[in-house]
């Protein structure tokens, strides 16, 4: 027979159907058994024992039937398979049929006790409801037989097709009242369990009927040959229970291949429900827990059997653990509670541990798997985000900028406003570089604090922030002179979060106030992108700070003087590759009595191969702050050294002169490329004259000094440039030594109208004359102007009254023709065919 394994406390907290069940089993074994007892003994003819005796017969033949029997597992309970019908068959032949029930109480009760007793099943519920069903199956068995047999002899043929019949009847009752129990039990598909069931117990049926009755006709003619009964039992029990394990392995271990093959998976806690699933469906088990221990805690999943959810005693039974390992770490713990107290064996504690390995490995490879996702999620975030502030950086600006501006009508402003920290140099070299990090991320919580909805805030920059903001829709559209109308409300805001920022924040213990300079930009959102507003608001961040004010707006204008420049710097560089690009148009200084040449100045042209003929005004601001100034200062001088050879050669003995970049004289690397360039032309020191301006005069004093110094050490010679000009002339003349001061043209133009004009080059001839120093006066136009200085007592000048400025292969034929004149030539001296 055939019974689930179950606790009283399970059953009472089963659904009410299945008590009904076991309700409806039991009264209707008592009453089986109180009906049979009332019934007349008949006295079938050959019956080979007394009443009595046969009752006692019988049960002791189901007691040992239940002791002899076999258990099986079918999912998380017991099945068990007896030897019932044979007994059943024995029983009817030596016991009144009225009286098997009672006798089949008595007995399997007592037997359950015992196997209870010894094996630990200790459930009352079980027992109660395990010998009703098969008293209940006894009884069925009786009322067939009887009708089938009736008062026939036990010799008679119709007895063995009857006692077959009964076997038959016990078997469906039985059988069905297990099935019946456990689809109620673990609502589960009907089909699947009585297939199983059935498949477990009708083979020994069968054989159990077969050996009832091949019992029965031994005891009725030859008693001697149930000696022989002992080894064939033995030996189909041997068999069967071979069967039977090697069916519920062969399950397994198929049960075993799908679940390790669902393990795989892409997370710790999808593996953990695979493995919790895939321990229920191998073992049969009533509970599987996970306990997973990683780096960061342990983690508990468990999982109770099908129907057992929220069942109490799910923990009942025995437990087998084991600990699961990868690579000598251990990674968890998986237990599992059998179904049976009598079933794990050594195959189930090995099962246990082949399953945990392969669970441990899934486990493993999922936390790998999970930590390159992580990796990869970190890197992706990283990508958009900065690590820093954890804004979004400046690509991830445009990438989430641009759908933006795309989702919003075209004609809509948007504003880009962009916040550059003003003295963060000087703010990490205060509180140092972790001071510095710690006051971009305030800022950036601070800024993010700030934001409104539809707004992006970025860290665009080491030291600057970028807000992309739709401005609020204006009734009217129009843009005049260029300027959207919604660029006051951007101004607003930026002034909103220059206050906001500049309140005082604590930084490693110091109190700081942070400025800020804001370049806004504004467009329509469809007629720009998030990378060309970035552009326009740095422009416009280098405009505020040139004109000294907190908030800058983009100008067009100063954009396109902006690319003309970085179009130049890059034209540069193929002009130095170019031997006919960098040239040099060279300007006499001449004495103003004699017109004998007293020096050259070499001024710097550009004849670029698109834009024709370039003044340095079109290019050298550009130059002197780029890295080409080393370059380009390297070439001028090669080209006024090379040209000043060219003079000599012909006899005439004058000296160059070169102007000088302010730059140049803070580079304390310059004085050694004056030198390396005189050494290269093989030309005294004393032929080059640099000149200066009184702006690069004042600027950076104590470098500067260093740097004349040493140039005037080597026997190069300094000019002092437009003076009077600057604010300080009188003082740059004193505090360092110059061996010339070229007086501005702007006093030269204004001497004969202006009395202060005159006074200021008659002052500066005069200083000249009291230094010891040459003095040129810049910009001779007129005849007037020359008899003027000459009047003043200046000993020289140039400009377009003796010639203009010449290329390079024209200069020796104007200086000799100035050598060769005369001094009765005073009233015009020009170079014919100047150019």
């Amino acid at each position: 027979m055939s019974s689930p394994a179950r606790s009283w406390t399970d059953l009472i907290s089963h659904p009410r159907p299945v008590r009904i069940l076991t309700a409806v089993v039991v009264t209707a074994a008592a009453a089986a058994v109180v009906l049979g007892a009332l019934q007349p003994v008949p006295l079938a003819a050959g019956r080979p024992l007394a009443p009595v005796d046969g009752v006692c017969v019988a049960g002791v033949l189901a007691a040992i039937a239940q002791l002899a029997g076999l258990r099986f597992r079918l999912g998380p309970d017991a099945v068990s398979v007896s030897w019932a019908e044979a007994a059943v068959v024995v029983g009817f032949v030596v016991a009144p049929a009225g009286w098997l029930p009672a006798a089949t109480l008595a007995g399997t009760g007592a037997a359950w006790l015992l196997l209870a007793w010894f094996t630990g099943l200790r459930n009352v519920a079980e027992i109660v409801h395990l010998v009703a069903s098969m008293t209940l199956g006894v009884a069925g068995a009786a009322l067939v037989t009887g009708l089938l047999a009736g008062d026939v002899p036990v010799h008679s043929a119709r007895l063995p097709l009857a006692l077959a019949a009964g076997a038959g009847t016990y078997l469906s009752i039985t059988f069905g009242l297990v099935v019946l129990t456990l689809v109620l039990h673990r609502d589960a598909q009907p089909g699947q369990i009585a297939t199983r069931v059935l498949y477990a117990k009708l083979p020994m049926s069968v054989g159990n009927v077969i050996v009832g009755i091949l019992a029965v006709y031994a005891l009725i003619r030859e008693p001697l040959w149930l000696l022989a009964f002992g080894p064939v039992l033995w030996l189909l029990h041997r068999t069967y229970r071979f069967h039977l394990r090697a069916a519920e392995e062969r399950r397994m271990w198929e049960a075993f291949a799908a679940a390790t093959a669902r393990l795989p998976g892409a997370s710790e806690a999808e593996v953990a429900r695979a493995g919790l699933r895939g321990a229920l469906d191998v073992f049969g088990a009533r509970r599987a827990e996970l306990e997973v221990r990683t780096g960061r805690g342990n983690r508990r999943y468990a999982q109770d059997g099908p129907g057992l959810e929220g069942v109490a005693g799910t923990r009942s039974g025995p437990a087998i653990t084991r600990s699961m390992v990868v690579g000598g770490r251990e990674v968890g713990e998986l237990t599992v509670w059998l179904g049976d107290p009598g079933l794990p064996a050594p195959r189930d504690e090995a099962a246990i541990a082949a399953f945990g390995e392969a669970l441990a490995g899934a486990l493993h490879d999922a936390a790998a798997h999970q930590r390159i996702v992580e990796l990869d999620s970190r890197a992706a975030d990283e990508r958009v985000r900065d690590p820093l502030t954890g804004l979004l950086n400046r690509p991830a600006l445009a990438g989430v900028g641009d759908p933006l501006l795309r989702s919003l009508d075209r004609d809509r402003p948007v504003a880009l406003l962009l916040l550059d920290i003003v003295g963060f140099r000087e703010i990490n070299s205060t509180v140092g570089l972790g001071g510095g990090d710690e006051v971009l991320r305030l800022i950036g919580s601070r800024l993010t604090g700030l934001a409104r909805d539809g707004e992006l805030i970025a860290r665009t920059g080491d030291d600057e922030f970028g807000l992309l903001s739709p401005v609020a829709p204006i009734s009217d559209s129009a843009w005049p002179h260029g300027h959207p109308r919604a660029l006051p409300q951007a101004l607003r805001r930026a002034r909103e979060l220059v206050e906001q920022l500049r309140l005082p924040i604590e930084v490693a213990g110091v109190r700081l106030s942070v400025e800020v300079t804001v370049g806004a930009a504004v467009a329509r959102a469809g007629e720009s992108e998030v990378g060309e507003l970035l552009r326009r608001a740095s422009i416009a961040v280098g405009r505020a700070r040139e004109l000294g004010t907190t908030v800058g707006t983009y100008d067009s204008g100063q954009d396109a003087s902006s690319t003309d420049r970085l179009a130049l710097l890059a034209d540069l560089q193929d002009a130095f590759a170019a031997d006919d690009q960098i040239i040099l148009h060279l300007q006499p200084a001449v004495d103003l009595v004699t017109s004998e040449p007293t020096g050259v100045e070499a001024l710097v042209r550009w004849r670029h191969p698109r834009r024709g003929h370039l003044s340095p005004a079109e290019f050298l601001p550009a130059v002197e702050r780029s890295e080409l100034l080393i370059p380009f200062t390297r070439r001028v001088l090669d080209l006024a050294l090379a040209s000043a050879a060219d003079w000599t050669a012909a006899g005439i003995d004058v000296p160059v002169s070169v102007n000088v970049s302010a730059r140049s004289l803070t580079d304390p690397t310059f004085p050694a490329q004056v030198t390396e360039a005189l050494r290269r032309h093989r030309t005294p020191a004393s032929r080059l004259v640099l000149e200066i301006t009184e702006s690069v005069a004042v600027s950076e004093q104590d470098i500067v000094d260093e740097v004349l110094a040493r140039l005037r050490a080597s026997g190069v010679q300094v000019s002092l440039d437009d003076f009077g000009t600057g604010f300080s002339s009188l003082a740059s003349v004193t505090r360092m030594p110059v061996d010339e001061i070229k007086i501005d043209r702007s006093f030269v133009d204004e001497m004969i109208d202006s009395a202060a004009a005159g006074a200021v080059v008659r002052g500066a001839v005069e200083l000249g004359a009291r230094l010891g120093v040459r003095v040129v006066a810049e910009g001779i136009e007129t005849i007037e102007q020359r008899a003027a200085l000459i009047a003043l007592g200046c000993p020289s000048a140039q400009g377009y009254h003796f010639c203009k400025p010449m290329p390079a292969d024209k200069i020796v034929q104007a200086l000799l023709q100035l050598a060769r004149s005369t001094p009765a030539n005073v009233t015009r001296l020009r170079a014919d065919g100047a150019s």
